[in-house]
């Protein structure tokens, strides 16, 4: 079964060369230069993927990718032009999976596709499998494997899935501090490399979601210098 990937950018130079490298890469490959028609195929075709434009001629990339979350969980990349760490966090936040500024190198965003693609189809043959269901529930924080769903004090919570298995990985090991760099190993499946800031990014999202304070955390405390914990 082919994988379904879709390119949103309105700049026809740069979503035709990511059409190319893809396809070479055995990808089937929707494009578009608008948002409009970009969520007409969300809703009718099964994506794998999507890589989303932070400038778009009808609504931002950013307001794409929230529509998309309302119903979709497949991985999304953001390409964006603007490398203020802020713009990086707003993306995440709203439920992209990874970012790369332009200009890019196309070999190293047909590195990351696959990289999300991998993580993606292990998360969903790992479903499909029915796994035994576990369970934890860490002072009114409540996180089922099975499931595949997190309340906090009895309000669910809208996790993408790499924000699943932080959490989950973080209560798998209560008590204890995780380093990012085996965070990032155990959750990524990929090597870690030095001055990485993915884990940290990434756990501030998920702090902005559970309406956690950055300095005093309830939940996923940092100890630093070492990594993150959770305890009860």
């Amino acid at each position: 079964m082919s994988t379904n990937i879709m390119i949103v950018d309105d700049e026809k130079d740069i979503a035709d060369l990511v059409q190319i490298y893809l396809e070479n890469d055995g990808f089937n490959v929707f494009k578009f230069y608008n948002a409009k028609d970009a969520l007409e195929c969300a809703m009718h075709e099964k994506l794998d993927l999507a890589i989303l434009d932070v400038m778009l001629p009808d609504i931002d990339g950013f307001s794409l990718c929230k529509q998309i979350r309302k119903e979709h969980f497949f991985p999304i990349i953001m390409l964006t032009a603007k490398t203020e760490d802020a713009d990086k966090i707003t993306g995440l936040t709203l439920g992209a999976d990874d970012y790369i500024c332009k200009p890019f190198n196309p070999l190293e965003l047909a590195a990351r596709v696959k990289t999300q693609l991998r993580r993606y189809t292990r998360y969903n043959k790992a479903d499909a499998e029915n796994f035994a269901a576990d369970e934890y529930n860490i002072r009114g924080l409540n996180i089922s494997k099975s499931s595949h769903r997190v309340f906090l004090n009895d309000k669910e919570l809208s996790l993408t899935p790499l924000e699943f298995d932080i959490l989950w990985y973080l209560c798998e090991h209560n008590g204890n501090v995780v380093s990012s760099e085996e965070l990032f190993e155990a959750v990524w499946k990929e090597k870690y490399i030095e001055s990485n800031n993915t884990v940290m990014t990434h756990i501030a999202r998920l702090r902005e979601k559970m309406h956690e304070p950055a300095r005093k955390p309830k939940y996923v405390k940092t100890v630093w210098g070492v990594g993150y914990k959770i305890e009860n």
